[in-house]
C-alpha cells in the first residue's frame, strides 16, 4: 500500500470524528479553562483547520513561523468550523491524491527565520499532524465538557454518547 492511500484513508476517519466535535461547539468564544489556555474559538479554529497543514507539506518544502500572525479568537458558528474542515480536508485530499511516495520522502522544514526548528521527512511530519490533531480534538473536547456540552463519541463511546464508531 502507498503512503498516500494510507494517508488519505486516515485523513477520512479522522475527518468523520473531527465534525462530531465541532458540531457540538457551544457559542463561547472566549470562554477559556486558564488563563494561559488559548479560548474556545481560537481551539476549535485550529482543530478545524489543521488538515490543510497536509496541503503545505506536500505543496512546500518549509514553513517559516517567524513572521506568523495568528488571529487570536475569530468568532465561529459549529457550522462555520465544518465548512472550514470540509474545504481543510478536500484541499488535502486533492494534494494528497496528486502526490507520491518519493516525494513525500523528501525533507521538509520548520523555520523561525534562518534557525531550522525541525527537519523531517514529508510523510513523518504528515503522520504527526495527525497526533497533533487528535491532541487538540481531545483538548476540544475537554473545553466541551468543562461548558457541560455532552460530548461525543470519537474513537469509542464517552460518558455522553453511546455509540462505538
Amino acid at each position: 500500500m502507498k503512503l498516500t492511500d494510507t494517508f488519505l484513508a486516515q485523513l477520512d476517519a479522522e475527518a468523520a470524528r473531527t465534525i462530531r466535535a465541532l458540531e457540538v461547539v457551544p457559542d463561547r468564544p472566549d470562554w477559556k479553562p486558564h488563563d494561559r489556555s488559548m479560548p474556545l474559538s481560537r481551539l476549535a479554529r485550529l482543530v478545524a483547520t489543521m488538515p490543510s497543514w497536509i496541503s503545505m507539506i506536500v505543496d512546500r518544502d518549509d514553513l517559516d513561523l517567524s513572521g506568523a500572525n495568528v488571529d487570536a479568537n475569530p468568532r465561529q458558528t459549529s457550522a462555520d468550523l465544518i465548512e472550514l474542515h470540509n474545504k481543510a480536508v478536500n484541499d488535502a485530499r486533492r494534494s494528497l491524491s496528486a502526490t507520491n511516495d518519493d516525494l513525500l520522502m523528501m525533507p521538509w522544514r520548520l523555520r523561525l527565520g534562518d534557525r531550522v526548528v525541525s527537519e523531517d521527512p514529508k510523510y513523518v511530519v504528515i503522520r504527526d499532524m495527525f497526533t497533533h490533531l487528535a491532541h487538540h480534538r481531545g483538548q476540544l473536547t475537554v473545553y466541551l465538557r468543562l461548558n457541560e456540552t455532552p460530548v461525543p463519541a470519537i474513537y469509542g463511546p464517552s460518558a455522553d454518547d453511546p455509540r462505538f464508531l
